[in-house]
């Protein structure tokens, strides 16, 4: 047996909010939209993996997702003119990563990254 496939969802009373943060800004393609869910991602391969954390590194708190990028400051000044919520960053971290926080449409604690090239 092996898994396939990991999905998050997300509850949400309006899905259209989603579509500015998840295809607009962060260029997510609109995989299926049935009216009542609609799911956002891309063709590329990703990887699959679940992390179970006591905090977020650095003193932060634990985000909900975290969302790996290419350009983590294109994608933090597109966050911040469409006016979300940065919480945290941007920030170079101990451990090789570039990285924010911010909120999503539904209150979620979403971690942009990107690993520094070393």
């Amino acid at each position: 047996m092996k898994v396939k496939r990991i999905v998050c969802n997300i509850h949400s009373q309006d899905i259209s909010l989603a579509k500015k943060f998840y295809q607009e800004i962060l260029e997510l393609d609109i995989l299926m939209d049935l009216g009542w869910i609609a799911t956002y991602g891309s063709d590329n391969r990703m990887d699959v993996q679940i992390s179970f954390a006591t905090e977020g590194g650095s003193g932060t708190v634990s985000p909900d997702l975290s969302i790996e990028v290419d350009d983590v400051d294109e994608v933090f000044h597109r966050m911040k003119a469409a006016d979300f919520i940065i919480e945290y960053g941007p920030v170079n971290e101990p451990w090789g990563v570039r990285r924010f926080y911010v909120r999503d449409p539904f209150g979620k604690l979403i971690n942009i990254l990107a690993h520094i090239p070393g």
